[in-house]
């Protein structure tokens, strides 16, 4: 896999392949990651080039201050990247000089010295248990031919009734079919983990497989597009889109909404947090932690709506 192109002397830029062959065949990080980080690095040399006066080297590098990194992230924040970009950003960073420490390349300390910017603190927004029934009638009623309509409620139903990824559902291929009570599912950083798959959930899948027109192989897509590909996200976002519009929900009814309802009626249920973190697989429990807030949040607005003191009020 190439790196895109990084505006650096030959050796800083040997080092930045190595680093980026690094993240893709070692640490196995998605397509998405790593199209993001190469940008980051790519951005950092092309500021670096302007900001020294021409390509940077291994020894730019190690004479960096602390100043010329704020520099950096002080212009990207100027083009317009959010908070959680320029996370990111600084993420990339770390983690290429790291790597160059760790090979004897460079040693900059200054880096270990910046902050991280903070990141806005944003709830996930799930749909209410009828309208997340509602939005998955609604889209595969949309659909003139009967195998679409299958395939659009068993995606869905993934996404809604299992939590997964978009991405993690159009990945699937026909091996991963479930036969039984569990499914296998490849997630973030290529790490699997195994969920209970609920028998309306399955049984749409296997409505869809007996519809569907195309052979599914153990290698090949499981979920096909009109043309006989692996369907493309933008399809079935595109599906959500006119739903949420022909039943009136707002824009934060997305794919990923039915994930956040998934985790967020299982909290409400009764789920405790590690099951949930293991379903959702969530590296950190901090990131499954968001939904004891939105839960918290539902509750106390029920509260609000129904208490008779307040309603007197």
């Amino acid at each position: 896999m190439t790196a895109p192109f990084f505006l650096a002397a030959d050796d800083a830029q040997r080092a930045a392949q190595d680093w980026y062959d690094w993240l893709a065949k070692e640490k196995r990080y998605s397509a998405h990651t790593l199209r993001a980080y190469g940008q980051d690095i790519a951005a950092y040399f092309t500021f670096l080039a302007e900001h020294l006066g021409g390509p940077a080297g291994l020894a730019d590098l190690n004479t960096l201050r602390q100043a010329d990194f704020r520099a950096y992230l002080n212009r990207r924040r100027q083009q317009g990247l959010s908070g959680t970009s320029l996370a990111r950003a600084l993420s990339a960073l770390r983690g290429f000089h790291k790597r160059l420490n760790r090979d004897g390349l460079c040693d900059n300390a200054a880096i270990s010295l910046l902050r991280t910017p903070k990141r806005p603190h944003s709830l996930p927004k799930p749909l209410a248990m009828q309208a997340a029934l509602d939005v998955i009638d609604q889209a595969e009623a949309a659909r003139d031919e009967p195998w679409q309509q299958a395939r659009d409620a068993a995606i869905l139903l993934l996404l809604y009734g299992a939590g997964l990824r978009l991405g993690e559902a159009l990945g699937l291929n026909g091996r991963d079919k479930p036969k039984g009570d569990s499914l296998t599912v490849t997630g973030k950083g290529n790490k699997q983990r195994i969920l209970p798959i609920l028998p309306v959930v399955r049984a749409a899948i296997d409505d869809y497989a007996k519809l569907c027109p195309y052979a599914i192989t153990a290698e090949g897509p499981l979920f096909f597009g009109a043309r006989g590909k692996r369907l493309n996200p933008a399809i079935v976002q595109k599906a959500m889109r006119d739903a949420r519009r022909a039943l009136m929900l707002p824009e934060t009814a997305t794919p990923h909404a039915l994930r956040h309802s998934f985790a967020t009626h299982l909290l409400a249920d009764g789920g405790d947090l590690r099951t949930i973190q293991e379903l959702l697989g969530h590296a950190s429990l901090s990131t499954t932690q968001r939904y004891t807030d939105v839960d918290a949040e539902s509750l106390l607005r029920v509260y609000a709506n129904a208490h008779p003191r307040n309603a007197a009020a």
